[in-house]
């Protein structure tokens, strides 16, 4: 994994996303939220508090098809800022789940469902369902 050292204190790396995972930005509420959703099939989270995100890391390929409203997906192109590996606080980046040697990846589909049950139902959603019922 390339990784280019950043000039700050937190001694972050910079990594590449696209070659050994894609990544999916998510709001910080929502992405907290998903993380106790998925508990023990979530995989790795960094925290970014500065732009109050999560990010969590999925196999490479995900980002290219990845359509969740209030996410942006992340592949090749595009970087992620990587914590030192006891970083569990900040200030800045750090780790809400600490991927250990091979807990890197979060299954896409259990993290769009846990992604959609964290915003809750959609404007009109209920009331469609109501209304079928």
């Amino acid at each position: 994994m390339p990784t280019t050292p950043l000039p700050s204190a937190a001694a972050c790396t910079l990594h590449d996303a696209g070659q050994d995972w894609d990544a999916i930005r998510v709001p910080r509420s929502v992405g907290l939220a998903a993380m106790t959703i998925l508990g023990s099939h979530c995989g790795a989270i960094v925290e970014d508090p500065l732009s109050s995100v999560v990010y969590y890391f999925v196999p490479v390929g995900t980002a290219a098809d990845w359509d969740v409203v209030n996410t942006r997906p992340l592949g090749v192109g595009a970087a992620v800022t990587i914590p030192p590996a006891r970083r569990t606080a900040g200030p800045g980046p750090h780790w809400r789940m600490w991927p250990g040697e091979d807990r890197w990846l979060t299954d896409p589909a259990a993290l769009r469902a846990a992604i959609d049950d964290a915003f809750g139902p959609r404007v009109g959603e209920d009331q469609k369902a109501s209304a079928s019922a």
